[in-house]
């Protein structure tokens, strides 16, 4: 009896990445999935891309070349043209282990998930760097999900039905387009319907053009605008205030497609974004700030573990010299 897998869309938005996307296309085509709508939107490449995004068009259900708005711009053009049960995107420096959709595929089938994640391979010059452990996921605690919001996008994979909800990405965002579509998808499905699985799936490429490596600091940027936002819809006026004392955020930025966020949801994932942003200045050695994310913590909305956590970093932070922190970290590095 034949499999009816179901139909799985891939988008590739690609500009001027002509050394890797020959493996980006490979990779997607050669899993031999029986049901695929690849489709690749390209920003008018003016390297070789183009010559090789032709080489395969055979295999593709639509490519076009033209000029975009950006990342997100060229991702919703392909998100307007998928009809595929299952999507994602994967981009044109990253390529998938053989089997992905498959595993992808089953686990969908298998369960009643809305969302599957794997796990991924972080490289660079062919030298693997980690392996992640997939899109967070804290049961039990949607507000630490939503506050400490981190997606592995290109192992996460979602069921149409999900993407209907959470609309198209927001072209605003040029760099956590896909944490603020996740934040959406906690936001109209809580924790259910998520399955996480064990399996490698992706390769992500670290390189000197990646976003990820050339462009952190804006990451940073456009996740205090996320949240500063989120505490603006909820009229919780203290964090506006903490939030844009601490960074250059844009008051202006409103959030698109958000459903209604309970106030007292909102505050807690506010909080638990405090406690993280008090862990990260806490890791870069900058003892005032962290005591004064620490100080703004309310230890009463924090989960048992989680105020464990707030008491080290709390002890550490006042008691523990720098340089005996950097001695241990070079010690047990």
């Amino acid at each position: 009896m034949t499999t009816h897998y179901p139909k799985i869309s891939i988008i590739t938005p690609s500009y001027n990445q002509g050394q890797y996307i020959e493996q980006t296309i490979l990779s997607v085509i050669e899993q031999g999935y029986p049901n695929l709508e690849y489709i690749i939107i390209d920003g008018q490449s003016t390297d070789n891309s183009i010559a090789i995004i032709q080489k395969y068009e055979k295999y593709l259900s639509y490519w076009t070349s033209e000029k975009s708005l950006g990342q997100s711009d060229a991702i919703n053009k392909g998100l307007q043209r998928a009809t595929g049960e299952i999507i994602n995107w994967l981009n044109s420096d990253d390529y998938y282990e053989p089997q992905t959709l498959f595993k992808v595929a089953q686990t969908f089938m298998n369960t009643q998930a809305k969302v599957v994640c794997g796990r991924s391979r972080i490289f660079k010059d062919n030298q693997t760097l980690y392996f992640s452990q997939g899109t967070d996921v804290y049961p039990n605690n949607l507000a630490k999900t939503i506050g400490w919001a981190r997606i592995d996008q290109p192992e996460t994979f979602f069921h149409h039905s999900a993407i209907e909800k959470m609309g198209l990405l927001d072209n605003r965002l040029h760099y956590l387009m896909d944490r603020d579509w996740w934040i959406k998808y906690l936001l109209h499905f809580g924790l259910n319907h998520i399955q996480k699985i064990p399996d490698l799936l992706v390769n992500f490429r670290l390189h000197e053009n990646s976003k990820t490596v050339s462009k952190a600091k804006l990451f940073d940027k456009e996740h205090h605008d996320i949240f500063y936002a989120i505490a603006k819809q909820a009229k919780l006026k203290k964090y506006q205030y903490f939030i844009q004392n601490f960074f250059n955020i844009n008051p202006y930025f409103e959030l698109h497609n958000f459903p209604p966020i309970e106030p007292e949801l909102a505050e807690r994932i506010l909080n638990y974004y405090v406690l993280l942003k008090a862990n990260e200045f806490y890791v870069e050695n900058d003892k005032a700030t962290t005591q004064a994310f620490l100080n703004f913590v309310n230890i009463d909305l924090l989960e048992k573990e989680d105020r464990e956590l707030y008491k080290i970093l709390n002890f550490r932070n006042r008691y523990i010299p720098i340089f005996l922190l950097e001695l241990g970290r070079r010690l047990f590095r």
